[in-house]
């Protein structure tokens, strides 16, 4: 028994068990690019002409029957009239003022000092009692009396956290060193 040969079947594009084999480059169609450069080009001058007419449009509308050209320019004729001098008039005011001299008060250490600060008693603050109206927050108000400026523990001479108001004296060379209170206003 004899077999006809199998028909004659186009080569595989596929090999079993791999990805598909990519044929021949096919060649774009002319016709197709020309459509897609040809809307573009369109669609760019519709865009264009819009933005275009829309400046225009806007900076003065034509009156019917003109034809869009700007009128003529005016003339103006400027005329110069000589103008007659009024007479001078001289005025000769004589004043004298004699200025009083202000009285500065004498310059030297402040009297009252805001509740934050460290200070030194004789130079930036003058010594004596002082008295506070409290703390400025909720916080209450600390002052210290310092014989230095260290930061020291052993440099406070007294110190107080005050809930409501206070009173210090200083003498002079201590420092004094306040947080959160009201304003210290000497008082003797």
């Amino acid at each position: 028994m004899t077999f006809p040969p199998p028909p004659q079947q186009p080569a595989p594009t596929q090999a079993p068990g791999f990805m598909d084999v990519p044929g021949p480059p096919k060649k774009a169609s002319r016709r197709k690019a020309w459509l897609t450069y040809g809307v573009t080009a369109l669609v760019s001058l519709l865009i264009g002409a819009g933005i275009g007419g829309q400046s225009e449009s806007g900076a003065k509308a034509a009156t019917p029957g003109s034809t869009g050209a700007s009128p003529a320019p005016a003339v103006t004729v400027t005329e110069t009239a000589e103008a007659k001098a009024a007479p001078a008039v001289t005025e000769t005011v004589v004043a004298t003022v004699t200025a009083e001299p202000e009285e500065t008060e004498e310059a030297g250490p402040a009297t009252s000092i805001s509740g934050e600060g460290e200070y030194l008693v004789g130079e930036d603050i003058k010594a004596g009692t002082y008295k506070s109206a409290g703390p400025s927050g909720d916080f209450g108000c600390y002052w210290a009396r310092l014989k230095d400026a260290s930061g020291e523990f052993d440099a406070i001479i007294a110190n107080n956290n005050l809930s409501g108001p206070g009173r210090v004296t200083l003498n002079k060379g201590e420092y004094f060193q306040t947080t959160m209170c009201q304003e210290w206003t000497r008082v003797g």
